[in-house]
């Protein structure tokens, strides 16, 4: 199989703005699998093997970028870490099985309510300090393993179901949220890339030359977020027009 340079300079300047969205927000993985599908033309289960590449890479970048919160002490928040990886295992394992097709439409329906819990009462995604959550550790841990189970199977609309646990349930600021959830997403991706290796479903061409751009988009975009006074209102908005341009994408608005 073979690609012109056109596609693949359009398959990088993409991944590039998707590694810029994922660091702040969330749902690259709609231009990625758009990207993947549509213009190099893989086919789904290949497209979410190849994905998960360049998703590791944009973790990898975004950690990297997040300077101001590397010292983060991790293992206060392993029950939304930990979780959230042990689900992913059995979600990766399901992906290589069968396509993501019958989810779209159940994702369609998520990301119009994620876009409501967005918008109504902002204030709660803009909290500077950390807080306390009321919600018992059990349903947590439930939450957490069943967000991973999905991260695992579908990449796409991840990070901001993730953003959605940490910032509105955790009582966690935006940033600190991005920089826990690029630690996880890492971490399960590594084992995600293992695993549709393994099973073939890995266009490795493809998916390391998406994953360069990923990296510099998300430690472009973590850097300078990291250092901007009010970056959690900026992570917001960008929050904000990932799930809407999701949902233009899902409902065949392009």
């Amino acid at each position: 199989m073979t690609w012109s340079f056109e596609h693949l300079a359009i398959a990088f300047a993409g991944a590039f703005i998707a590694g810029m969205i994922n660091a702040l927000a969330g749902n690259g993985s709609v231009i990625t699998l758009t990207i993947l599908t549509e213009l190099i033309g893989l086919p789904g289960n290949i497209a979410n093997g190849t994905n998960r590449v360049g998703v590791l890479f944009n973790a990898a970048g975004a950690m990297t970028g997040f300077v101001g919160k590397r010292d983060l002490n991790y293992r206060h928040h392993m029950i939304y870490i930990l979780p959230v990886i042990i689900g992913a295992i059995g979600g990766i394992l399901l992906a290589t099985m069968v396509t993501h097709a019958q989810f779209m439409g159940v994702f369609k329906i998520l990301m119009v309510i994620m876009l409501i819990v967005i918008l109504v009462k902002p204030e709660r995604w803009l909290i500077e300090k950390p807080g306390k959550t009321g919600i018992p550790k059990w349903i947590i841990w439930i939450l957490m393993v069943l967000l991973g189970f999905y991260g695992g199977f579908i990449q796409m609309g991840m990070g901001v179901f993730y953003l959605a646990m940490l910032v509105l349930i955790a009582r966690l600021p935006m940033i600190e949220a991005n920089t826990i959830k690029a630690l996880s997403v890492g971490i399960f991706t590594i084992l995600a890339v293992i695993i549709f290796a393994i099973s073939g479903q890995i266009i490795w061409f493809i998916g390391l030359t998406m994953g360069v751009a990923q990296f510099f988009g998300g430690w472009l975009s973590a850097h300078y977020a990291s250092k901007i006074p009010g970056a959690s209102k900026l992570a917001y908005y960008v929050l904000i027009l990932a799930v809407m341009l999701s949902l233009l994408k899902l409902f065949q608005v392009f």
